[in-house]
């Protein structure tokens, strides 16, 4: 990066966070929070009160901790803003909302929301806050716009526990997926353009997510449960029955009809995987008029999981596609491959931006310091799709609604 760029986005953030000094109603804690999201955005090892108040020149860290314990503002004002900013920047009618959760390891009982629970960094049981992250995916580039504290129910059900932590009386137990309801309602309140829900199999093994979705009408790609209960008929007679999503496994060898396609960049490269798709029915759920559903099952390249059997076969992932009658299925599994954007959003947020490194225990900060750190984010995103701009070298593989322009494939042979 030139210095000529990085004195153009010295002068856009002062412009941005600028722009946010309505949230305060003082003119110290503007400067502060100017302060605090510059350190996001430095190139320091840690991004807590100590470390940014030394990079603002601070002598204490006082000034850093007043700025989310003490001084007056609304975190879900910014919230708001960010999204905004987001779409304003970003917004495309076919973007996608992308759901998922991360973890922030945490030692001790006092931090609100930490409890024993699974933590995906780890893939294990450990000592951690859940926060539920919404993120808004276009072709242009992701970035989260909303966040939710999970509180377990060891949390709610312990109101006085809960007023230490500083956690409003009207709160109370919610499950990931319905707090991804209330993002996903809030953004559709907001009026926040897009065209597609993404999720993991965590949020779409959920009847209730599912069942939001099919009253809005909102398309959808959820990874699903092997076990997801369907009301198949097999295609020739004598053919095994489909009853559960992992029958369509049977199917889905017999034809061997798969499209290869890639969901993105990760550290090794292009992540490829080979697709295919079944028109199916889900036991007691319709979908929406003017929609159907679709199973995807998405294959290893290389075996990579080891059977009942001892050997090593590919590993198979369902999705469950609740698609608009002209949606093809080469769309449908572009949008299957698009989650992984959501994940690149939580690595960015805790590598670049400290997400996880808070030293705040109670509910008011938490979701300052959060918020704070997805406007840093935000911020990156913008710029670095107004960088590439002008690249007119297009790459349509990448491009989540080129399946529209692409002829219909033989993957798409119904059960």
């Amino acid at each position: 990066m030139t210095a000529e760029q990085i004195a153009e986005w010295d002068a856009e953030l002062a412009a941005l966070t600028g722009s946010l000094g309505y949230l305060f109603n003082r003119p110290e804690p503007k400067v502060v929070f100017a302060q605090f999201i510059e350190g996001l955005l430095a190139e320091l090892p840690k991004k807590n009160g100590w470390t940014l108040s030394e990079r603002a020149g601070h002598v204490t860290a006082d000034r850093m901790q007043w700025l989310l314990n003490g001084s007056v503002w609304d975190a879900g004002v910014l919230r708001d803003a960010v999204r905004d900013y987001v779409v304003e920047h970003l917004g495309d009618p076919e973007a996608s909302l992308v759901i998922d959760d991360t973890q922030a390891q945490k030692k001790g009982t006092k931090s609100v929301g930490v409890a024993f629970q699974h933590c995906g960094l780890t893939g294990d049981v450990r000592n951690c806050q859940t926060m539920v992250m919404l993120t808004y995916a276009t072709q242009a580039g992701h970035t989260f716009i909303d966040r939710r504290l999970y509180l377990p129910k060891e949390w709610t059900q312990d109101r006085e526990r809960c007023r230490a932590a500083g956690i409003p009386d009207d709160v109370v137990f919610a499950t990931k997926p319905e707090q991804a309801i209330a993002m996903l309602q809030q953004a559709v309140a907001a009026q926040v353009p897009f065209a597609w829900v993404l999720a993991d199999a965590g949020y779409g093994r959920d009847p209730q997510l599912r069942a939001w979705c099919h009253e809005q009408k909102l398309p959808y790609v959820f990874g699903v449960p092997v076990d997801l209960p369907l009301d198949g008929v097999p295609s020739k007679k004598r053919q095994p029955a489909v009853k559960r999503a992992e029958d369509l496994l049977h199917y889905a060898k017999a034809r061997d009809q798969w499209e290869r396609r890639s969901c993105g960049f990760g550290s090794k490269g292009e992540r490829l995987y080979d697709w295919t798709a079944f028109a199916v029915e889900v036991k007691d759920e319709s979908p929406a008029e003017g929609h159907a559903h679709w199973l995807v099952l998405r294959r290893s390249l290389h075996p990579n999981r080891r059977g009942k059997d001892g050997e090593l076969h590919r590993e198979i992932a369902y999705f469950l596609a609740h698609a608009p009658a002209d949606a093809t299925i080469s769309e449908i599994i572009a949008r299957a491959g698009g989650r992984w954007q959501i994940e690149e959003d939580n690595e960015i947020n805790k590598q670049l931006v400290g997400l996880a490194q808070y030293q705040v225990r109670k509910w008011t900060p938490w979701h300052r310091h959060v918020t704070a750190c997805i406007l840093a984010t935000a911020f990156l995103a913008v710029q670095h799709a107004a960088l590439t701009d002008t690249d007119t070298d297009t790459d349509t593989e990448h491009d989540p609604t080129a399946g529209k322009a692409q002829a219909t494939t033989g993957s798409e042979a119904a059960v």
